[in-house]
């Protein structure tokens, strides 16, 4: 009733419909977001692989696998949203001169993003995580915060770059 009250309000108003991520800005950025998503993606992709491996497919694999395939293509833009946040949102004039190849290493991040949607090779979402490791090592680099690498103790048993805190 409320969301009917105010629909009806905004059409006779003309309210203007807005969104926004975090354009006020929160100034709270964390690429681990992206990691978890490229994590997420490569171990869609080996649950598809292990579905592969059957051969046949019941009907009940066959679901199995198009939500699979959906959450993999889900995560991998994900991935790709949360870098070009930090991008686009944090990333100013004294981190590109720390880091003059920042845009080009975010195009490389949208591109294997872009793979990984595309296909379901394991070597892609690896080189994805690849990418959006150096990405998270730049980052906490920018704020002078050292990282340390270890391999994350969940499927799919990646190496991920932590930020070392206090």
């Amino acid at each position: 009733m409320l969301y009917g009250l105010i629909n009806w309000y905004g059409r006779r108003k003309r309210v203007e419909t807005v969104s926004a991520h975090c354009d006020i800005p929160c100034k709270i950025y964390d690429p681990i977001s992206a990691q978890i998503a490229t994590l997420s993606v490569i171990r869609f992709m080996d649950q598809i692989a292990e579905l592969e491996a059957k051969g046949t497919l019941s009907l009940a694999d066959q679901a199995q696998l198009t939500r699979l395939v959906q959450e993999k293509e889900a995560h991998a833009e994900k991935a790709k949203h949360e870098v070009r946040v930090i991008w686009g949102d944090y990333f100013k004039q004294p981190q590109f001169e720390k880091f003059p190849d920042a845009s080009t290493l975010v195009h490389n991040i949208m591109l294997a993003g872009s793979a990984c949607k595309q296909g379901i090779e394991r070597e892609k979402g690896v080189k994805l995580l690849e990418l959006v490791n150096e990405f998270a090592e730049a980052f906490w680099t920018t704020k002078d915060v050292p990282t340390y690498k270890a391999t994350c103790p969940y499927p799919p048993s990646e190496t991920v770059v932590y930020p070392k805190l206090g």
